[in-house]
C-alpha cells in the first residue's frame, strides 16, 4: 500500500476509536506508520484528509448486486442481506462515530454514510421489480419495504454486541428471519420462499 492509502485507512481507523476531535494528524501519522511532515506532504489539512478518507471508505464499501429479473426472491435477498450484514457489523465503531458526531461535523459524516443510501437504492429498486414481475402482491411501497429490512438488519449489526439478550438467535439466522418477515408482508407466496434449512 502507497503512503496515502496507508493514511487514508489509518484516519477511518483512528476516527472509529477517537472521533474526529481525538484523531490528530500525530495520531494518524503515527497510525500509519509516517511522520507529520510526510502527512501534510499529501494532504494540507486536516479536513482534506478526512473529506477524502471518508469518501474512500464510502466508495469502497460494495454490495453484492441484486438481480435484474428476480426470480428466487428469498435466496437473492438472504445472499444479498447476509454481505450487508457482514460489512456493517465490520465497520460498526466507524459508523456509530460517524452518527453520534453527525450534528457537529454533518458533512463528514453523511459523507462516510454515502454508502447506505446506495445500498437502499438498490434494494427498493429490486424491491419495485418484483413487485412489478408479480413475484409479490398487495399494496405495499418498496421504499418503506426497504426501510423496514434495512433498518432490522442496520440494529441488529449496530446493537448485537452492546445489547445481546435482544438477540437470542444467531447472527446467521438473524438475516433468514428478517427477509422471511419482509416476504410475508409483502405477499410473496411460499412456493418461492423455500422453507429454511436452519432452526433458531
Amino acid at each position: 500500500m502507497d503512503v496515502r492509502g496507508a493514511l487514508l485507512q489509518a484516519t477511518t481507523k483512528v476516527f472509529a476509536e477517537f472521533g474526529m476531535r481525538g484523531a490528530t494528524t500525530r495520531r494518524i501519522a503515527r497510525a500509519a506508520g509516517v511522520n507529520e511532515v510526510t502527512l501534510f506532504r499529501h494532504f494540507k489539512n486536516k479536513e482534506d484528509l478526512f473529506q477524502a478518507a471518508l469518501e474512500t471508505f464510502a466508495r469502497r464499501s460494495q454490495t453484492r448486486a441484486l438481480p435484474e429479473q428476480p426470480n428466487h426472491p428469498r435466496e437473492e435477498l438472504v445472499k444479498w442481506c447476509r454481505t450487508q450484514y457482514r460489512d456493517l457489523y465490520k465497520h460498526r465503531a466507524l459508523i456509530r462515530k460517524a452518527m453520534g458526531e453527525h450534528e457537529e461535523h454533518p458533512a463528514h459524516c453523511a459523507r462516510g454514510l454515502e454508502a447506505s443510501v446506495r445500498i437502499a437504492e438498490e434494494l427498493a429498486a429490486y424491491l419495485t421489480r418484483l413487485k412489478d414481475a408479480k413475484l409479490a402482491s398487495g399494496a405495499w411501497d418498496p421504499r418503506a419495504a426497504t426501510n423496514m429490512l434495512m433498518g432490522a438488519i442496520f440494529t441488529d449489526a449496530m446493537g448485537r454486541d452492546t445489547m445481546p439478550e435482544r438477540y437470542p438467535y444467531s447472527a446467521r439466522s438473524a438475516v433468514d428471519r428478517y427477509v422471511d418477515l419482509l416476504l410475508l408482508a409483502i405477499g410473496v407466496p411460499p412456493e418461492t420462499t423455500p422453507a429454511r434449512g436452519q432452526s433458531a
